[in-house]
């Protein structure tokens, strides 16, 4: 055995990955076919010796979201871990080994895809660096730790284990374990159910607080509510409608708080079919009220219920829909906690044709340009009655029995009002609302396009890459504005001339600047690189920097020096997919309330790397959906829809160099390297911009590949001190980032449940 092998004695890999059912080899060697949603391989071969271990794992697949199971057996238990397999990166999880083990299985994956191992093994620490390891992980990802040191993490433990006459290292285990939980929204909902949303509900005192509460629900018939229609038998009919109505009528019996009036609208011969079943209803619901419309459609109904109510506040039932049991409680709560508010949404899921839930919608708060970009505010909506603009609804006759139209259409009327501000709208951050019957087909362009031309908004609108969805595309300023692209570099030719080239070549808007800020390079065929760039192309201007690296200096060097009036950060490791990229990006940002605007980008195996930014991620930011397929559509469609987010990635970002200059740029002292970008985006946001993502813009990112990792004691050191920096200054914010929400999970990037 040869000394380097000595070395490693530590590091166990299995030689064979036996498997057990569901798994087959394909042609591709190493590779294989999960059949089902229960694959399974025995693992055989050096495995892993008792105690701390660190799993190692990266793993190919043509799925997003996987999640892996280990099994490590010994004669007297068994012990199961599971860890969310991250694309294109190694997954690092601890492990505690047991004595005696008999027998490890992995189950690799939970849905039929094909995948390849590219490393997996098993290496042995000392129970200190395990431990040191571990603390590390609950201060970064653990909610009851956040902002503490890992020695006070310690101690918190330490005291727990007292109180509950428990060793304080299992305790540890159970929290780190915890981190690694993964609950998704497809496959887990029904646990969170359980788990988390039935421990919410209210105590009768607090219930009591809110009695006063003036809230009317409407429910609105239609004339075209029930297929079949007039072509249907009395008998028929009759069972269709009670059908329809009954489990909107027994949710509202369930509230625990009731609406101050249930006003539901049908039409006469639709009223004398129900007539008797409907009484003995209203002997059940004292505050139910029955009125025959002749107006005919759900839209004339909505326009006459708002001059038949008094309360404040309306909700508008859509027949055969429920309200959550707890719906208007946790409205009222809302309500009274935002007094401006005039329009609250919540979240909501739907019921499949068994009455379960799934498909749960955690919104965000309001996000004007997600809000142009598709209906995602949805059913779970309750008004304040002076608000509406009643008017609007009986405008186009088309779509007057569409519910999904006539919600849209009020959101939108809201915003047109001249008294609207974004306080206006509140979020619930509860499942309020079960829904049925939705028709996704639905095209909103012409919706958009009126609302657009009623606020004189010069507004290209299409089809989006969602069914449902819209491209909003705003109009070029003219002349159209000089953009400065900042490229910091250091040696490294070989990553940055296919950015720079690609830059050059792959980019439709044709009017700006790059200019490449040079930080020291040394190596000689870079620094021919550099001049030969700036003599060919006259929009390449080199910048020499010589001092030491740090980000943030380099990039305000840069736009001091910078002559358009829209600056680009651009790493040096990105290059364009298609020419529009700029265009699109320039479109938003030259919008006077826009900030900071960010891109879609990929890593170069097809996988997003970047899916805009959120906050509290990690106990600091994380990339939306990082590691999903390109062709996903995330987490309700929020890979493939323009939105505003809290923060967006400086390896490709526009601004406008006023607002650079108004925020002070980077932030040079505190934030040389790390979360700058971050820093930079709240800075805007708080300076009264929006910031914005959009999927219109796509790149290649080879992160941070010119740097490197943060792999040595110092730079993990200026790490933790940068990350100290942020949650000094930020904390909160970082916290309740507006652009997700709190029912969604702060460890890892795949909006699954919290």
């Amino acid at each position: 055995m040869g000394a380097s092998e000595k070395r490693y004695l530590h590091h166990r890999t299995p030689q064979r990955f036996t498997p057990l059912q569901q798994l087959k080899p394909t042609e591709r060697l190493g590779q294989w076919q999960a059949t089902g949603n229960e694959p399974l391989f025995r693992l055989e071969g050096q495995l892993p010796w008792a105690g701390w271990n660190m799993l190692e794992v990266a793993c190919d697949r043509n799925v997003s979201g996987i999640v892996a199971e280990l099994s490590v057996e010994t004669s007297k238990r068994v012990l199961t871990v599971d860890f969310p397999i991250r694309m294109g990166k190694v997954t690092k999880r601890l492990v505690y080994i047991p004595w005696g083990v008999k027998r490890v299985t992995l189950k690799p994956v939970h849905t039929a895809c094909t995948f390849s191992y590219s490393h997996f093994r098993f290496v042995w620490l000392t129970p200190a660096f395990a431990y040191n390891r571990l603390l590390q992980r609950l201060v970064n990802n653990h909610q009851h730790y956040r902002d503490l040191s890992p020695s006070q993490v310690l101690q918190s433990l330490k005291q727990q284990a007292r109180k509950q006459s428990r060793k304080w290292q299992s305790l540890a285990r159970e929290d780190y374990d915890s981190t690694f939980v993964s609950m998704s929204t497809r496959r887990h909902y029904q646990q969170w159910i359980r788990q988390v949303e039935r421990r919410r509900a209210p105590y009768e005192h607090e219930i009591a607080s809110y009695r006063d509460f003036d809230c009317s629900v409407v429910v609105a018939l239609g004339k075209q509510s029930i297929v079949g229609g007039d072509s249907l038998t009395s008998h028929a009919m009759f069972e269709s409608l009670k059908a329809l109505l009954y489990p909107t009528l027994a949710s509202l019996a369930e509230q625990s708080l009731f609406p101050r009036k249930a006003l539901l609208l049908l039409s006469p011969s639709q009223h004398r079919l129900l007539r008797s079943w409907l009484n003995e209803w209203q002997r059940e619901l004292a505050f139910l009220e029955v009125v025959e419309s002749d107006t005919g459609s759900i839209a004339s109904q909505r326009v006459e219920s708002t001059t038949l109510l008094k309360t404040s506040w309306v909700w508008f039932l859509r027949p055969g829909d429920r309200l959550a049991n707890n719906a208007l409680f946790h409205v009222a709560g809302i309500a009274q906690d935002n007094p401006e508010a005039c329009v609250l949404i919540a979240d909501e899921d739907r019921l499949d044709e068994h009455d379960v839930r799934h498909s749960p919608q955690f919104k965000p708060e309001y996000n004007p340009d997600f809000l142009c970009s598709m209906p995602y505010m949805g059913r779970a909506v309750c008004y304040q009655r002076e608000v509406l603009e009643p008017l609007l609804l009986e405008a186009d006759i088309e779509h007057a029995n569409n519910s999904d139209w006539l919600d849209y259409a009020q959101l939108l009327a809201v915003l047109r009002q001249e008294r609207f501000t974004p306080c206006w709208f509140a979020h619930v951050p509860h499942i309020a609302y079960h829904g049925v019957h939705s028709d996704p087909e639905t095209s909103y362009v012409p919706l958009l396009e009126r609302h657009f031309a009623l606020i004189s908004a010069e507004a290209r609108i299409s089809e989006g890459l969602l069914p449902g969805s819209q491209r909003v595309q705003w109009p070029m300023p003219d002349p159209e504005p000089l953009v400065s692209l900042l490229v910091p570099t250091r040696d490294g030719v070989d990553i940055l001339r296919p950015c720079v080239d690609a830059l050059l070549e792959r980019t439709d808007y044709t009017h700006f600047e790059l200019l490449i800020l040079d930080n020291q390079s040394t190596c000689t065929e870079a620094l021919a690189y550099l001049k030969e760039v700036e003599a060919r192309d006259s929009r390449v201007r080199v910048i020499h920097y010589d001092h030491p690296f740090n980000y943030s200096s380099i990039n305000n060097y840069g736009a001091a020096q910078a002559r358009g009036s829209i600056i680009g950060l651009i790493n040096n490791d990105v290059e364009p997919t298609e020419g529009t990229w700029l265009t699109e990006m320039v479109e938003q940002v030259s919008r006077p309330e826009i900030g900071c605007v960010g891109a879609k980008l990929y890593y170069p195996n097809d996988t997003v790397q970047h899916g805009g930014v959120i906050l509290g991620l990690g106990g600091m930011a994380g990339h939306s959906h990082r590691f999903f397929q390109r062709d996903d559509d995330g987490y309700m469609g929020r890979l493939k829809v323009t939105q505003n987010l809290s923060a967006v990635t400086a390896a490709c970002l526009l601004l406008r160099k006023s607002v650079f200059d108004e925020v002070g740029g980077l932030n040079e002292t505190h934030l040389a390297v790390a979360y700058n970008d971050v820093d930079l985006c709240i800075k805007v946001r708080e300076a009264g911009y929006r910031n914005l993502w959009t999927p219109y813009a796509a790149l290649y990112h080879h992160e941070s590949i010119s740097r490197g990792a943060d792999d040595t004691p110092e730079k993990r050191a200026r790490w933790l001190k940068e990350f100290d920096y942020m949650r000094r200054s930020w904390g909160p914010l970082l916290d309740s980032d507006p652009a997700y929400n709190p029912n969604l999970t702060l460890v890892h990037e795949d909006f699954s449940l919290r």
